[in-house]
């Protein structure tokens, strides 16, 4: 016989429950079976199964039907995953002053700099990335300033580049970076700070023993936030990089419309959804864990 209590508690988490499994496991559960069928010319699947589409990632079949060990597809994983790993350093080493300001000033004016912090997701992202392109292309803000202020002669090729696809990366997801560093920050004890000074520690001593280590589970977090979603970014890569530099979000996308490969797209899919788990996996039993609980 059921408890009233169990009762009462599942029926109080099955709205919850039912909402993950429909819209969560249930599709990915979906793109599993796709990833072990054939492709259909016109789109979809075929039901043949098959895995084609894993062994694709690393092999290509040459006329005679033989495997080939191929590249390309772990070039494009690798651009992935070192421009995501950039954009994650670039926007610590940002997002880290920003946030302990903020975490140093008054409550009143903590509120009005978290706002500006959150303010560019008010507007859509596809029209930020868009300014981007009229600030950075050859007849854009920051090559028209260096010409016409006698720094160069010809514009520099800014747009369709690596470093185009990072900085809008950055600018997308720095916010993710920021707020947990704060919400770390913002429970710092500031004696702690005074204590360490009063004991002859410089700024930096005081920052490097007393600051960061307490910063951690924000810094993990927040590298984390930015670095999954910019293993899948589909915008910054496509606009910014013109399609010349392809990432997984780029190439995932091309198979469910152009390639009309849907079970390669649910590999490749399957396969960065694998790199996540990887990381939280490492978050979950690595610094974050081991940082949370110095903490107590």
């Amino acid at each position: 016989m059921i408890r009233p209590n169990t009762f009462r508690t599942v029926l109080g988490i099955s709205p919850a429950m039912a909402t993950i499994g429909i819209f969560m496991l249930l599709p990915i559960l979906i793109m599993a079976l796709y990833s072990f069928l054939e492709p259909n010319p016109y789109g979809g699947v075929r039901w043949n199964f098959t895995v084609e589409s894993y062994v694709r990632l690393l092999f290509e079949r040459d006329l005679d039907g033989r495997l080939v060990f191929d590249t390309t597809y772990l070039g494009i994983i690798w651009r992935s995953v070192w421009i995501g790993a950039v954009a994650v350093v670039a926007s610590l080493l940002v997002g880290f002053p920003v946030a302990y300001y903020i975490a140093i000033q008054p409550t009143s004016r903590r509120n009005i700099l978290i706002l500006l912090i959150t303010i560019p997701f008010w507007t859509n992202l596809l029209i930020r990335t868009y300014c981007w392109i009229l600030i950075l292309r050859d007849t854009g803000l920051i090559n028209n300033i260096l010409i016409s202020s006698g720094v160069l002669e010809h514009p520099l090729t800014l747009l369709y580049t690596n470093g185009a696809i990072i900085l809008g990366l950055i600018y997308t997801f720095i916010p993710f970076m920021v707020l947990p560093i704060y919400a770390s920050l913002e429970k710092l004890d500031h004696r702690l700070i005074e204590a360490a000074r009063d004991l002859y520690a410089t700024r930096w001593q005081a920052m490097k023993q007393v600051i960061i280590p307490l910063a951690i589970p924000g810094i993990v977090a927040g590298s984390l936030l930015v670095f999954i979603p910019s293993l899948g970014a589909y915008i910054a890569p496509d606009l910014l990089g013109g399609g010349k530099k392809l990432m997984l979000g780029s190439l995932v996308q091309l198979q469910f419309s152009s390639s009309r490969n849907w079970p390669f797209g649910s590999a490749l899919a399957i396969f960065t959804m694998a790199i996540v788990m990887v990381a939280l996996t490492w978050y979950a039993l690595g610094p974050g864990r081991r940082s949370d609980g110095n903490l107590h």
